[in-house]
């Protein structure tokens, strides 16, 4: 049924919206969180990995959910929705790597950190 077609293509479009970088207001309730308890997740087994698995997380988040909006409205608008292309992805990976500059810094500067230095006397790295 077409209904059924179109509603489960919006909720996909609409869960890629809140993990794409376009939503850029809701990044530091939706994105950031993830990439961290991402991290915090990694920095458990590897501690020294807390910095470049901030950015893995935060750059996946972005990347998947392009391709959910993408999938989603190709769901929702059309009755044979076509391929993701290679530029499709290529565009969305450009734009996510831009969104993920933003999160570097924020680690580099110390803002973003394992959470056990959250609640530590003494500043770690």
């Amino acid at each position: 049924m077409a209904w059924k077609r179109k509603v489960s293509g919006g909720v996909v479009a609409l869960i890629g919206y809140m993990l794409s970088p376009l939503s850029w207001w809701n990044d530091l309730f939706v994105n950031v969180p993830l990439a961290v308890a991402f991290a915090w997740i990694v920095s458990l087994f590897y501690p020294a990995a807390f910095k470049a698995s901030v950015v893995l997380g935060y750059w996946l988040t972005n990347v998947i959910g392009f391709v959910l909006m993408h999938k989603g409205a190709q769901r929702m608008l059309s009755e044979k929705p076509k391929g993701y292309t290679r530029r499709d992805l290529l565009r969305d990976i450009t734009i996510s790597l831009l969104y993920t500059v933003l999160i570097v810094l924020l680690v580099h500067f110390g803002i973003l950190k394992p959470i056990q230095n959250y609640f530590s006397e003494q500043p770690q790295n």
